[in-house]
């Protein structure tokens, strides 16, 4: 399968999935500013999901422009990867509905965690396929970024139990973290295009 294919797919999912967020949104009642505060709580969740679904399709793109090939590998790890992408608006949701409490932040962050894992097994995949010396594999190192984020989410959900509002600053600061698109990929692929 070309990779065209398997980023045309995932690109359609993704854009699924912030379609699914965005209809979510409940229209306020009244037409006035108070109403508009009421709503910032869930308007903030809702762009913290779109922001973190937002930032894996563009380290997604750079990731698969850096493989050569597609095996059954990549392409079960890739599916692995939306099927936790396509619960944040479910979780987004949830979160929303109970007022970030406990649970449901948790579960949130769990999501998180756990796309951050897939994430993980989709970029040791494609190493696994392109070998220890590819593009990929120079690219990202030791990867300390997308260890750290790993740890910050799974702290996060421990925090949901203890105070959500510190949980919900740890998701904040990961996504921060990788706001810009992974440089590690792109300096590599700049690299192999010259």
């Amino acid at each position: 399968m070309p990779k065209d294919r398997l980023a045309a797919f995932s690109d359609g999912v993704i854009a699924v999935i912030i379609t699914i967020m965005v209809l979510e949104l409940k229209v306020p009642h009244s037409a006035d500013w108070a109403a508009l505060r009421g709503l910032l709580p869930i308007i903030l969740s809702y762009v913290l999901s779109f922001l973190n679904v937002a930032i894996y399709w563009n380290n997604h793109h750079h990731l698969l422009h850096s493989a050569e090939r597609v095996s059954g590998g990549m392409l079960w790890a890739n599916m692995h990867l939306l099927f936790w992408l396509s619960l944040v608006p479910f979780t987004t949701d949830w979160m929303d509905e109970n007022h970030f409490d406990s649970i449901p932040v948790a579960v949130y962050g769990f999501v998180l965690l756990m796309s951050g894992f897939a994430y993980t097994i989709l970029q040791g995949t494609i190493v696994r396929v392109h070998g220890p010396r590819s593009l990929l594999a120079n690219a990202l190192g030791n990867d300390r970024k997308g260890k750290a984020s790993l740890v910050l989410y799974s702290v996060a959900v421990v925090c949901a139990f203890v105070q959500p509002w510190i949980s919900l600053a740890l998701y904040v600061s990961v996504a921060a973290l990788w706001f810009i698109p992974d440089r590690r990929i792109e300096k590599a692929i700049r690299g192999r295009d010259k």
